[in-house]
């Protein structure tokens, strides 16, 4: 499988993990040999109930008795796909009330510009340094990162970063601008959160100008943080939310939500303002209603400060000199980005699954699956604290 992996399939780096996977049940993932690796990533923060959870795979299986893909997005009523926007309303501001799922976060983003710019009849996107919302060519355009963008410019003119945290960038929000897109909790940055009623500045600052907020949760979003979604901790709401990853329970899928009044621009003048084919499938909506459902009407966010401060309480190590974020998006900062590789890989010889953030390279990737245990928890920094003595003994 390993030769045909390379040969066959497309590859994103130069030197891929590799591991050859059989099964993979709760926390653990297992190769094909048949070892075990605690999984400390959940998929990028994507299987936010751990692997093969019972209610997603149940639910999947049902809705597969039943029927799958029968027409494109937004012509048939659906009931999980129904089911799923419904409930998301229930749990967001009462602006936030009407949902277009697609396929991925990335998808999400472009369709969030394309809203926004409808709304106001602006072009302008504002979006933060060291930002990562997808990397579609609209995604990328609302990214700085300048080696990763230059092989395909041009890209969406109009796009312009400010400094995420510094209040003296907001009068760069005029009445010229659309929209500024921020993650919530920044990802690939670092894990870097809002300071100083951050967030809330960047809204009034909006409302002045009649530009939208636009805030994507596709990483903090569905429990990760310890409520919902992350911009619950800030004391703000967006205008148009962007979720994806964990909301699907490790099925592919995305969304964005806004009101009823803005979200109806996209079906008309012109119609089809954005159309999507498998958006809104109902299988996947099934596995990403019952995550939802379980997330809502279980006690499992309130377990999340628990597991984070056991996380934090557990990596009291000489090589880590911070950790960032917070609930289970956490990150373990070192040295040099050479150390954080090493941790990386020792880890995983050792059954324990870790991995890197996509800018901030001395960064180690904590996101396990939200129903890890806490021993499990300490089975894992165990594990990591271990191979840290070996390079460093306390």
């Amino acid at each position: 499988m390993l030769e045909d992996f390379l040969k066959y399939q497309a590859q994103t780096t130069p030197h891929p993990l590799a591991m050859e996977v059989s099964h993979a049940k709760g926390s653990y993932v297992y190769d094909v040999s048949g070892k075990a690796y605690l999984d400390f990533v959940a998929g990028v923060s994507a299987c936010s109930l751990g692997h093969c959870h019972p209610a997603v795979v149940t639910a999947v299986k049902n809705q597969m008795d039943r029927y799958a893909h029968v027409m494109v997005y937004g012509e048939y009523a659906q009931e999980p796909t129904v089911a799923l926007s419904k409930l998301l309303a229930m749990h967001l501001p009462k602006n936030l009330n009407t949902t277009y799922l697609v396929n991925s976060g990335t998808e999400a983003i472009e369709a969030s510009l394309k809203l926004a710019r409808r709304v106001t009849g602006r072009t302008e996107i504002l979006f933060a340094h060291n930002a990562y919302h997808g990397n579609t060519m609209g995604s990328m355009s609302v990214m700085d990162y300048e080696e990763r963008k230059k092989p395909f410019e041009p890209l969406i003119p109009d796009c312009h970063p400010i400094q995420f945290n510094a209040t003296s960038d907001l009068d760069r929000i005029t009445t010229k601008t659309a929209a500024v897109i921020l993650e919530t909790i920044q990802g690939g940055a670092g894990f870097i959160l809002p300071k100083k009623n951050y967030l809330q500045k960047v809204k009034e600052r909006c409302e002045a100008s009649g530009a939208l907020l636009i805030l994507d949760e596709i990483q903090p979003g569905f429990g990760r943080t310890g409520t919902l979604f992350g911009f619950e901790h800030f004391g703000v709401a967006p205008d148009i939310l962007v979720m994806g990853k964990g909301m699907g329970g490790g099925m592919p899928i995305g969304a964005f939500t806004a009101s009823h009044q803005n979200m109806a621009l996209l079906k008309d003048h012109p119609k089809l303002g954005h159309i999507t084919t498998f958006g809104g499938h109902p299988v996947i909506a099934a596995a990403a209603l019952a995550t939802l459902k379980e997330l809502t009407q279980t006690r499992l966010l309130s377990q999340i400060p628990e597991k984070e401060q056991l996380f934090r309480k557990s990596l009291n190590h000489p090589l880590i000199k911070e950790i960032r974020g917070k609930g289970l998006m956490l990150a373990a900062m070192v040295e040099t980005p050479e150390l954080a590789t090493q941790i990386i890989l020792e880890c995983q010889k050792r059954g324990l699954i870790l991995f890197w953030l996509l800018f901030e390279q001395k960064a180690i990737r904590i996101t396990p699956p939200l129903t890890i245990s806490l021993t499990e928890i300490e089975k894992g920094c165990a594990i990591m604290t271990e191979v840290m003595d070996t390079i460093s003994p306390t």
